[in-house]
């Protein structure tokens, strides 16, 4: 925790954070005070360009852009924060148990690991999609948490077979504690770095994940919108009217940087941490 605290210190963390801050602020408080509703539809301004009544213009059957964005970022960032969560526990679920149990669960846990880092999420995502049209976005939640923890797990499953050995682990284990106990009192907390670095870091890639799919239209089905649909709608306009395109880019860049930032600060926090501890 020392260098995940240290690591809120550092100038990209300062940016990082403050960014992220302000585009949750956005997306979760800006459609409350805006002049228009992500649905709502300006005849009198069909495809126009930025402008005082429009900040970021509007799209073909005249939806004010700002207002779009903002809904779309704020599914987005729901969609990414779940998947990062969802995706983080399971991998601290799995590494900690194969490598702390061992033998045939250790076995069958990094087989199965293993099978789905080598299956092309994509197409299965594709096959998937269709049969949960219609339904709610927390099965696109699911499916993408489903393909992006193995390589965590790996990580944490090492450093649980480097800790299952030390003396404060065998001491638990003479006191009589439970599996269950040893990884959630000595083992996790000992990784709670990882898994934070982890889970920020999955943010960003879960945005990214959940703007490809919705963007090629397996992910976020209208009427709803996030900044992938956004992308889409405005593709085929991007150089007659470059704002119903370049909107949602910024919302995505901005979401994605801020991720980065926060994720590199940590990243090389933990990484200093180490070093003299090594």
């Amino acid at each position: 925790m020392k260098a995940a605290l240290a690591a809120l210190r550092r100038p990209q963390a300062i940016t990082g954070v403050a960014l992220l801050a302000v585009l949750w602020g956005a997306a979760f408080v800006g459609p409350l005070t805006a002049s228009y509703g992500h649905e709502e539809q300006d005849h009198s301004a069909l495809l126009s360009p930025p402008s005082g009544e429009h900040w970021l213009g509007t799209s073909r059957l005249g939806e004010d852009l700002l207002a779009q964005c903002l809904r779309g970022l704020q599914k987005s960032l729901l969609v990414g924060v779940c998947v990062a969560l969802v995706s983080t526990l399971l991998a601290a679920v799995v590494g900690t148990v194969a490598g702390y149990v061992g033998g045939r669960v250790d076995r069958l846990l990094m087989w199965a690991t293993d099978a789905l880092l080598v299956l092309p999420a994509i197409l299965v995502v594709a096959v998937v999609s269709p049969a949960l049209r219609g339904h709610s976005w927390v099965w696109l939640v699911l499916m993408l948490a489903a393909f992006q923890w193995m390589l965590t797990a790996r990580v944490v499953r090492a450093r649980t077979l480097s800790l299952r050995e030390r003396d404060f682990v065998r001491a638990a284990r003479f006191m009589g504690l439970g599996t269950a106990q040893v990884i959630a009192r000595h083992l996790l907390p000992h990784m709670a770095p990882l898994l934070i670095i982890d889970c920020t870091v999955n943010v960003g890639t879960a945005v990214l994940g959940e703007a490809g799919l919705s963007y090629f239209g397996l992910g976020i089905q209208p009427p709803d919108v996030s900044l992938g649909t956004l992308l889409a709608t405005g593709t085929g306009s991007a150089l007659t009217y470059p704002w119903v395109f370049l909107a949602p880019v910024g919302f995505l860049v901005a979401t994605v940087t801020a991720v980065g930032l926060l994720g590199e600060a940590l990243r090389a926090s933990l990484g200093e941490e180490e070093g003299h501890g090594g």
